[in-house]
């Protein structure tokens, strides 16, 4: 008489626990989908925008004209930009074509190097994610114990608010009014990026 355990032939019963527990040496690992949603993606605010502490785009602060001028040949402007020297003065700014006022964008040289660029748009998005239209609070939000505020030369109430760089000399500037919204910014290396009158 062939024995039975718990109501199933013990031949059978022997072959199932062995097929259950064929498997126990192998690994377990997490399902492909469960790996996948552990990474977070990328925030767009960080990616999107071409400007940087240590330059903009491909062109980095301490670039010569002549270096800077190849490495922006590809950009929206197609390296055509305007801006020369004055006859008495090492500093000064270069615009794309497109540019209405220098106040909108504008990128500024001294001693034959580039060292500033200038944002009065909110087209164009800060390193770290500030831009214009920000208020104080914002700034601080996104920046955290690196803002330094000093107060305006010109406008009572109104601010700079400066942010240096985590790992680098680059140092972004937010100009802000009197009611703490950001105007402009720049960014820049010293002493450029705190010259208050552009080039001076």
């Amino acid at each position: 008489m062939k024995r039975r355990w718990s109501g199933i032939p013990f031949g059978i019963a022997c072959t199932l626990v062995l097929v259950g527990c064929g498997g126990t040496d192998q690994p377990a690992t997490a399902p492909a989908s469960a790996a996948a949603s552990t990474i977070k993606p990328v925030s767009a605010a960080a990616t999107d925008t071409l400007a940087h502490y240590d330059g903009y785009g491909d062109m980095r602060f301490g670039m010569d004209e002549a270096a800077f001028d190849r490495a922006s040949f590809n950009k929206a402007w197609a390296g055509e930009l305007k801006g020369a020297p004055g006859p008495e003065s090492t500093c000064f700014y270069k615009t794309p074509k497109w540019v209405k006022s220098p106040r909108e964008f504008a990128f500024m040289f001294e001693g034959g190097r580039f060292v500033r660029y200038d944002v009065g748009t909110a087209k164009e998005v800060a390193p770290g994610g500030g831009r214009v239209g920000m208020d104080e609070a914002r700034i601080r939000t996104l920046y955290g114990a690196r803002v330094e505020a000093q107060p305006h030369k010109y406008v009572a109430g109104a601010k700079y608010l400066r942010v240096a760089a985590p790992q680098s000399d680059g140092v972004v500037v937010f100009e802000t009014d009197a009611q703490g919204k950001v105007t402009r910014w720049h960014a820049g290396v010293p002493p450029q990026v705190d010259y208050v009158e552009n080039c001076g």
